[in-house]
């Protein structure tokens, strides 16, 4: 998972009241496609490179750059698979360079933080990233992820202040981060503007890796504004280009879920990316779908795989968010519920992660630290619908009515991102 990753996998929103009969968006005929690929030729190309590069090192030990492209292969293979083994052989890979170079170049630093951003390790990326600034080679670039850290940190001025060091409205780099910020602060359409402009400069440039970035991400904003045909579009520009991509299908399934109500079309787009991409998230939605199809036994399946396979200690920190989430909702665990969201506050102190911790005291019934909690460090700090959700929960177990009911306006046009379920809990603040 990349930057997309590290958030708490929030798909879309609508703004398409749950009470309006949703018109069909999706086509099976365009995406089925897409549906019937798989990623053995990727993969098979990635495994090649990465022997190829392995040989070469063996030959000749002490050229350092080929331990670049082990690492680069390996988390290409990540990335194409899912499978949390890769992600952790390229993290060795960049470690082992690093200390052969002395931690004294930019690139191999960058590197690592990059890897340890996709497993939710921003303390040890930021560490890297200081020190490849202090160096000062390919300064922009490092002022570049630094932004992104503190944003993920909650260093919110900080993050500000990198933002606005490499300010450039014509750098397709700038743009993608001005909209996450502009998103931050809860103006999406200054978001949407700018990823548009992005669009642009990425179509202009034909970077794949740009179209891929900027057509999965606009497809994500435009489902936040309600745009949901805009969002199926993308999704399919990015499948177009790049018919593994996983996350393109799974916005697509969620869209056939939660906008159109088609629980076993989605289940079955589900399926077929799961065949070929592992990661635990994945049994959680389908449980979910189950759940909302009343199949019970799918339900306890794939809530059991998701629990199997996050117990693998290689995922150290990074479900988290789901796991304090699933034990919360069906009650159980919740003392480790609880552990969890003290550890992720310590990780990553952001209003979303105030919020889980304020939740998991909730839930075992110590509502008035809840509500201190969510006052004092998520309350007007944040825009993400299932923090305000449980905020609204909070507030009204804390006979705060008024502020629950103004909760309660902006949740019921969230239905599309929140899924569902939720629906009646939204109606019932």
């Amino acid at each position: 998972m990349n930057l997309q990753c590290i958030t708490v996998f929030c798909l879309l929103v609508s703004v398409t009241s749950c009470t309006i009969i949703s018109k069909k968006i999706t086509n099976p005929q365009e995406y089925n496609v897409y549906l019937e690929t798989t990623n053995e030729t990727a993969k098979k190309e990635a495994l090649n490179d990465l022997k190829f590069w392995k040989e070469k090192l063996d030959r000749t030990p002490n050229q350092f750059p080929y331990l670049s492209k082990i690492a680069s292969a390996y988390s290409q293979l990540f990335g194409i698979t899912g499978e949390i083994e890769y992600l952790k052989d390229a993290q060795n890979v960049y470690q082992t360079l690093n200390i052969k170079t002395n931690y004294s170049n930019t690139s191999y630093l960058k590197g690592l933080a990059a890897n340890y951003i996709s497993q939710h390790k921003f303390k040890e990326a930021l560490i890297l990233l200081e020190k490849a600034e202090s160096i000062g080679d390919k300064l922009e670039g490092t002022q570049k992820m630094l932004f992104d850290v503190h944003l993920e940190l909650g260093n919110y001025d900080l993050a500000k202040s990198y933002l606005d060091k490499f300010s450039n409205d014509a750098d397709f780099d700038y743009l993608i981060r001005v909209a996450k910020w502009s998103d931050h602060r809860g103006n999406l359409d200054a978001a949407i503007k700018y990823l548009e402009q992005a669009k642009v400069k990425a179509e202009q440039s034909n970077l794949a890796v740009s179209k891929q970035w900027i057509y999965t991400n606009l497809a994500d904003f435009y489902g936040h504004s309600g745009n949901i045909e805009a969002s199926y579009n993308h999704f399919l520009k990015a499948l177009e280009l790049s018919p593994n991509d996983a996350y393109a299908k799974r916005g697509i399934a969620w869209i056939v879920y939660s906008y159109e109500k088609n629980p076993d079309e989605a289940l079955r787009i589900l399926n077929t990316v799961s065949q070929t991409y592992h990661a635990p998230d994945y049994y959680l939605l389908k449980a979910e779908i189950a759940k909302f199809k009343k199949d019970s036994r799918l339900y306890k399946k794939e809530l059991q795989s998701y629990k199997i396979a996050v117990n693998n200690p290689l995922y150290g920190d990074m479900y988290n968010t789901y796991t304090i989430i699933l034990y919360t909702d069906i009650n159980e665990n919740l003392n480790e519920a609880l552990a969890i969201a003290e550890t992720e506050v310590t990780n990553r102190p952001t209003p979303q992660s105030y919020g889980l911790l304020a939740w998991a005291y909730y839930k075992q019934g110590f509502k008035r630290k809840a509500l201190k909690i969510m006052k004092e460090h998520v309350a007007n700090q944040t825009y993400e619908p299932q923090t305000l959700l449980h905020m609204a929960e909070v507030y009204k177990a804390n006979n705060k009515l008024k502020e629950a009911k103004i909760l309660k306006k902006d949740l019921l046009e969230s239905i599309f991102e929140l899924g569902p379920l939720t629906e009646k809990n939204v109606k019932n603040i």
